[in-house]
């Protein structure tokens, strides 16, 4: 499997390329090796694959994250569609903390991002019908389950969608802002 790791300027982030292999019936291609992806620093275990599909252009899921005794690490991928995918860094004494990155993955590219824990994750899908698939390392804890608010001021996000366009969860839109958060990540 020929596979491309990048990394960005926040550390921890790795972009990874799948290789595709298409002939006359269509591709394949490994979508996870946990040789190739331990060789290239993402070690962890994943425990629990989750997936989701939203109808509408313009749904912003997120900001989530799972805070300690539980945080997660997450491999993120698009089944269907596009998303502009958004992480933030919580990371106490991070050079980076409080920073957000962003980038666009989609089906056809069959781009992956790989976040470490002590981030927080969200997207916003650019077309409709859009279904995401992500790997994290730790069971779904409830109580460990956290979040900001998408439109946060504080966080700055040029989301690509018009606000009055934005489709969220009720829960999404009652998340609090950056500003109060206290990170228990080191």
């Amino acid at each position: 499997m020929d596979l491309k790791f990048e990394r960005f300027g926040i550390q921890g982030l790795i972009l990874c390329r799948p290789e595709k292999f298409a002939d006359a019936r269509g591709y394949f291609t490994e979508t996870y090796n946990q040789r190739i992806y331990a060789e290239a620093g993402i070690s962890c275990v994943f425990v629990q694959d989750n997936q989701s599909g939203s109808a509408r252009r313009g749904t912003i899921r997120g900001l989530h994250f799972q805070i300690p005794p539980e945080p997660q690490s997450k491999l993120v991928r698009v089944l269907r569609g596009s998303i502009f995918d958004v992480v933030i860094d919580l990371r106490c004494g991070s050079a980076t903390y409080g920073q957000s990155f962003t980038i666009t993955l989609t089906a056809a590219g069959g781009e992956q991002l790989f976040l470490p824990e002590g981030f927080a994750h969200g997207f916003c899908t650019l077309e409709p019908d859009t279904e995401i698939a992500y790997k994290v390392d730790r069971f779904y804890a409830p109580s460990c389950d956290a979040g900001f608010r998408w439109d946060d001021p504080g966080l700055g996000i040029a989301w690509p969608v018009d606000p009055d366009e934005v489709t969220v969860s009720d829960k999404d839109a009652k998340l609090p802002s950056f500003k109060t958060f206290v990170s228990p990540f080191a």
